[in-house]
């Protein structure tokens, strides 16, 4: 009797965990679900107004609080990828409005020419020559924006060599002789004489260095003075390209390797920029492993440097 009496109120204990453990789980699933179901609304939530707030949901799962970390962690990157893609829509939208006016400029100007030619019947070769000025103008604007285009879309193919510095940059030199001396620069030139190497295109570096001088012509063109040194350090290989023109305040500094920016009171209306030529010569650094850098003390010394990794043979 014994026996069965023990046996029965083991049966009940047994029932009872059972009913516990199935109560337990049914509690569990139900307290998820609902968790689940607030991570869900707080997250349509969130995606249907375009809010800046995280998902807020308190929770002792650890495995939920994993998943709200997730969450989170994509929230915050979308919203990057959204704040970068509006300044790149606002920035292309800019680009192509001021190009837009860039081209109508000169080709107001060709166009104007054209007609007085027709009007002439004979047509002097200055003439000529200011349209042909004015075409060549657009068509640069033309390469610049597609190289710049082809550049930010990973569509510009590089032939890695091993380049001597020390040549490109007696080459650059050499390739503003004319224009630099006719305009009076002092050119100062600080190239070692043992060779710097780096791996990389040599279209490339000559292209930064070409739009670097030109940026000297254009916006340095007050203080009459180039300066390019070569020096390199244990990691890496630098080409200063310096002015002494009116410089760059430090309000600009931070904007001057933006797409088409222009500081008007600077520029040399002889020789006119589209503010391109900057943006491509920091995008070929950086598809290059390198960076150029700015330093400006207005009317004093304006430097860029330019700055690449070394061969260490």
């Amino acid at each position: 009797m014994n026996s069965n009496l023990i046996i029965f109120f083991l049966c009940i204990v047994i029932v009872c965990l059972v009913s516990f453990v199935f109560y337990q789980r049914y509690r569990f699933k139900n307290t998820i679900f609902k968790e689940i179901e607030e991570i869900i609304s707080s997250l349509e939530s969130i995606i249907d107004v375009n809010d800046s707030e995280k998902v807020m949901v308190f929770t002792d799962n650890d495995i939920l609080k994993r998943l709200l970390s997730e969450i989170n962690r994509l929230l915050d990157f979308q919203r990057e990828l959204r704040f970068e893609f509006n300044q790149f829509e606002s920035s292309s939208k800019k680009m192509f409005s001021n190009i837009s006016h860039d081209i109508k400029t000169p080709m107001t100007v060709i166009l104007g020419y054209l007609e007085m030619m027709l009007l002439q019947d004979n047509i002097s070769k200055e003439t000529v020559l200011k349209v042909e000025s004015k075409a060549k103008e657009v068509i640069e604007l033309i390469n610049k924006t597609f190289t710049l285009a082809k550049l930010e879309a990973g569509d510009t193919k590089m032939n890695i060599s091993r380049v001597n510095l020390n040549e490109v940059c007696r080459e650059s030199i050499l390739d503003f002789y004319d224009i630099l001396t006719s305009k009076d620069f002092e050119v100062d030139i600080n190239i070692p004489e043992s060779s710097i190497y780096t791996m990389g295109d040599i279209s490339f570096i000559n292209r930064i260095l070409f739009n670097l001088i030109s940026n000297v012509i254009r916006y340095g063109y007050d203080g009459k003075y180039l300066g390019l040194k070569l020096y390199a350090d244990n990691s890496f290989s630098y080409i200063e390209v310096s002015d002494k023109g009116n410089g760059i305040d430090k309000q600009f500094a931070s904007s001057v390797f933006d797409r088409l920016f222009t500081m008007e009171d600077s520029r040399n209306k002889e020789i006119e920029g589209n503010g391109l030529g900057l943006t491509i010569a920091k995008n070929f650094a950086n598809k290059l492993g390198g960076d150029i850098t700015l330093s400006s003390t207005p009317s004093v010394m304006t430097v860029f440097t330019v700055k690449l990794k070394k061969l260490s043979y």
